[in-house]
């Protein structure tokens, strides 16, 4: 599929999944402080939709920054792709103790 989102875009999103991934601590202090409210079983699911939700706000916070308009469904789908790539990375980044590579 050829790209549709704008490479400045392409770039910035790309950067900001490394920013969460780098910021995983602030996500996981997030659920710690809130372990009274959260199942345990669902902690690391939680914290892996904050980190989506994120890059998810970034992306359109972004799109109407730099692009001056909303997001199209395709550029929307290349960010799905984008995440999809880099799941396993983000979720990884929300294990405590664990180091993280960045792509």
């Amino acid at each position: 599929m050829p790209y549709s989102m704008d490479p400045k875009l392409q770039k910035i999103m790309e950067t900001k999944i490394d920013e969460v991934i780098r910021g995983s601590h602030e996500i996981l202090a997030i659920t710690a402080s809130l372990q009274s409210l959260i199942d345990k079983d669902n902690e690391r699911e939680i914290a892996f939709g904050i980190a989506l939700g994120r890059v998810y706000n970034a992306f359109h916070y972004q799109t109407r920054r730099v692009l001056k308009r909303n997001a199209t469904d395709d550029e929307f789908r290349e960010l799905v792709a984008m995440l999809s790539k880099r799941a396993g990375e983000i979720r990884k980044s929300l294990q405590p103790e664990k180091s993280v590579r960045l792509h």
